[in-house]
């Protein structure tokens, strides 16, 4: 277990940072390579834990590697069952991509299984859904968690509805394997929410040369019998990362250059950059790079729905920590089933800042503290906890510390290197 960190700063912030590569994308393209005939090149992967676990459990399905500093060659096979059980560690993406997957196999069954916020996570409706398309996959306490028991011997296909509101990854675990199903298969979705990361499954696998036919985001149907084609792809940067790096320019002030972003492909989270200049924040676009400008003066409150976009909530939070009046989002009631209930676990820590938290099923309404309290705040195991925290600290110039920086490998590990880099000071007791 890591110590306590402080942040806090000189003056304005400013320099460059290189965003570290997109994680749902890395883990789709992964996924995908590994189901695919021949030799992938995924280049600029994000190296990090939950990465890592996806392509530990693409090795475990029979897929080989050739790994470089920047490039990884995946060499895909026929599936096959695992010899032994599948740790996804804390990686909700794999658990939820691998379960489907791992019906694709000719016989045998797989355990998945991970940490103890894994095995909170609720998987139940991707469970029901692959029922309905021939799949014998259950959850071996009996309550809808992992550890997950996946028979295979193949996917039938048929018609299968699936609720959407909890997570975005159902459907995408789905999309992802139900074009090897011995036959055609479609997927009706009821309250879709994270759409864009619906979006992403759909570019990936058209570019691995898979067919998916979409009405909106309410109906899918799917070709069975198709085979996944090898390709090559470059991982964008990712905006789930850069949101924290551009949240500490506009809550300390300065002018920070974030290289490596583009809206090529469909991010969810690039919406941060439509937020910060609601709230006052100069944001100028260019294609690969972003800079964002702000003078340190109190930021411009205002009413956020962010169902598209849940990862965006920690960020948003701790946005609210230097606004003018109080900050209120919506739309985020599935922000409760990530690494932690992110709502309620916002409201407790950031609670003992002295700011004031209004808990409510699909969000918060946040007024900033008049002053600062000194406080201790756990980030409870959870990397956007962590960085949310952390500018939580920076604003307040120290006065609050933050547990669990061991969480940044998650997603993030060169996080506080990288606000560093830009002017903060980072202290560790």
């Amino acid at each position: 277990m890591s110590g306590r960190v402080r942040l806090s700063s000189t003056g304005e912030l400013g320099g460059k940072v290189q965003v570290p590569p997109s994680k749902s994308y890395t883990h789709r393209a992964f996924v995908m390579a590994s189901l695919a005939s021949g030799t992938s090149r995924i280049s600029n992967p994000l190296v990090s834990r939950d990465t890592l676990a996806t392509l530990r459990a693409c090795q475990e399905m029979g897929a080989s590697l050739r790994e470089s500093q920047s490039e990884v060659e995946v060499i895909g096979s026929e599936p096959k069952t695992p010899g032994d059980v599948v740790n996804v560690e804390n990686s909700g993406s794999t658990l939820r991509f691998m379960t489907s997957i791992f019906s694709l196999p000719a016989g045998g069954c797989t355990v998945l299984t991970g940490d103890s916020s894994i095995r909170r996570r609720p998987m139940q409706p991707l469970l029901d859904a692959l029922s309905q398309l021939g799949v014998k996959a259950w959850s071996a306490p009996g309550n809808g968690c992992a550890p997950i028991i996946v028979s295979a011997g193949g996917m039938r296909g048929g018609r299968a509805e699936i609720r959407g509101d909890v997570s975005s990854q159902f459907v995408s675990s789905v999309l992802m394997s139900a074009p090897l199903a011995s036959s055609d298969s479609s997927l009706a979705v009821t309250d879709a929410v994270s759409r864009p990361y619906i979006d992403a499954t759909l570019l990936l696998s058209e570019l691995f040369g898979v067919s998916i036919h979409r009405k909106a985001y309410s109906n899918f149907d799917i070709p069975g019998g198709q085979q996944y084609r090898a390709s090559g792809f470059r991982v964008p940067a990712d905006f789930s990362s850069a949101s924290f790096i551009m949240a500490a320019v506009a809550m300390a002030g300065g002018s920070v250059e974030l290289s490596g972003l583009t809206q090529t492909f469909p991010q969810g989270d690039s919406k941060i950059l439509d937020i910060l200049v609601e709230m006052g924040v100069k944001v100028i676009r260019h294609e690969g790079s972003v800079l964002v400008e702000a003078d340190g003066r109190d930021l411009r409150a205002r009413e956020f729905d962010l169902t598209d976009t849940p990862d965006l909530l920690p960020v948003v939070a701790a946005l609210a920590m230097k606004c003018d009046g109080p900050l209120q989002v919506s739309g985020v009631a599935h922000a409760r089933f990530k690494e932690t209930d992110r709502i309620r676990v916002l409201a407790e820590e950031l609670g003992k800042t002295g700011a004031i938290i209004e808990e409510r099923s699909d969000g918060m309404r946040i007024s900033r503290p008049d002053g600062f309290v000194g406080a201790a705040l756990d980030a409870r195991g959870d990397h956007r906890m962590f960085m949310a925290f952390a500018l939580a600290s920076l604003v307040s110039q120290g006065s609050i510390s933050v547990s669990g920086e061991e969480s940044l490998d998650v997603s993030y590990p060169a996080f506080l290197c990288d606000m560093e880099t830009i002017g903060a000071a980072v202290a560790r007791e």
